[in-house]
Parts: C-alpha cells; structure tokens; sequence
C-alpha cells in the first residue's frame, strides 16, 4: 500500500515541481493530504465539485488535478469553497495538483501528447517562461486544414469546439508551435514571429490575438483551454497507478472553453 506523502515525492521529482516556476496560485504538488493509503487515483482537469464527485463515485481517494484548489487565488473559506473542502474531509480525499511542471514534462505534458494527437512530430522548443520553455515546436509539410479537422475532432471528444483565426485554410503548416490552455498571449505571438512559425495551436487566446493572426498570416488553430489540458493529467494519473498497482480514472468535465 501507498501513502500520498510517498506518491507526492516521487511526483515531484518526476515533474521537477519544485525547480519549476509558475503561478503563484498553482501551488504544484501535495495540496491536502488524507489519512488512509491510496486506493484509488482520479484525474480531471480543474479541481470542482464535479471532478471531486467524480473520485468519490470512482472510489477513488486521491484526486489529481491540472488547476489546483488555490487557482482563484487567496479566498475565505465559506460558501462552495467550504462546500467542496468539506466533502473533500468527509470522503478522506487528497488533492495533488500540477501545472507548467505537467505542461511542459517531455512525456506526460499536455503539449507533447496534443503534438502527438495532432500527428506532428516534436522538434524543439516554444513559449518561453522565466527561463524555461512550456511548449513545444516543429516543422511539418501538410495542409493546415488537415490540421484543422484533427483538431476539430479531439475537441469535440472532450466537449469542446475549434476556432481559427480568419487565414487558417487553404495553406500549409510547414513551421509550428503548442501552448496548451492560454496559449495565445503577447509572449507567445512575439517568439512565434522570431520563430517564423506560420501555424500556432493552442488552446484558447484574447480576441486581439485573431486581429493580429490575420495582420500577420499567422495561422492560430484555438483547440479549447478544457480539451488541450485533458491529456497530460490523464496520463500521469494512469502513469502513477500504473507504478503504484493503483485503479486510475479520468473525470471528464468540460467547461466549454
């Protein structure tokens, strides 16, 4: 059998979460800690009542999640916050959670696997931050509409839907970047362009960024914040109970974005 304190280290050091900067409301790693060994591991991408239903109806005592009890930032206690701690403490649930660290891990990270689900082979690099990198980045020499409908597709399968911005058809991807979640931002636009990348997926952006996608001929492929963040908790949560012989599931629920 297996505690958390023992699943979180090993975690830890997998993810390089303590060496690994981020939000300061991501609080990677070991979040709440239970008393009983783990039974069971559910993932999802945010922690919420629904995914905290989701381990229960799962019997599963260690949640695993992507944004973390503290993403909303410093907040009292009352309300739905007291709500789902309660039923965290009721049900002897522990929450781990991990943000760029999950990211950006060269075999579990979101954008690596959305890279993979896309059919585009890793080369280098992408979206830079406080000096390390969260992306990743390559060249291709295949239609951007057929990346387009692989994306459409994966999106749809979790809920969600796929935007371009207006000069996404009738092209090629020959140079490309992934940021998963908020990838669009000044930061990301700005080394797409040092890059010469010509085609940027990643999850979701502020309306500026089609202004600027279309000004520039940049291609943006906005796959949904929800959807490109399901694949690396999904995999850690199966990788742990794998290691561990420890029943893992994934709690799907969408938030439309």
């Amino acid at each position: 059998m297996t505690n958390v304190q023992e699943l979180a280290r090993y975690t830890n050091e997998l993810l390089e979460s303590e060496s690994t900067p981020d939000y300061a409301g991501a609080v990677n790693g070991l979040q709440l800690e239970n008393r009983s060994e783990i039974r069971g591991i559910a993932s999802a991408v945010d922690f919420s009542t629904r995914a905290i239903n989701g381990a229960v109806a799962a019997r599963a005592n260690l949640l695993v999640v992507h944004h973390g009890m503290f993403w909303e930032g410093l907040s009292p206690i009352i309300g739905s916050s007291y709500r789902r701690l309660r039923l965290l403490i009721d049900n002897d649930i522990a929450v781990y959670s991990s943000h760029l660290p999950l990211d950006r891990h060269p075999t579990l990270g979101n954008n690596v696997l959305l890279a993979k689900e896309l059919g585009l082979k890793p080369a280098g690099n992408f979206a830079s931050f406080e000096g390390i990198f969260i992306g990743v980045s390559g060249e291709s020499e295949i239609e951007t509409s057929v990346v387009i409908e692989r994306a459409s597709s994966f999106a749809r399968r979790h809920g969600g839907e796929v935007r371009t911005s207006a000069v996404a058809q009738n092209r090629k991807t020959k140079r490309w970047g992934i940021c998963s979640g908020g990838g669009a931002s000044s930061e990301t636009l700005k080394e797409a362009s040092r890059m010469k990348i010509d085609t940027l997926i990643v999850g979701e952006g502020p309306h500026w960024t089609a202004v600027h996608a279309e000004e520039n001929d940049l291609a943006i492929i906005y796959a949904g914040h929800y959807a490109t963040e399901t694949l690396g908790v999904r995999a850690l949560g199966e990788h742990l109970g794998h290691k561990y012989g420890i029943p893992s599931s994934f709690i799907s629920a969408p938030t439309g974005l």
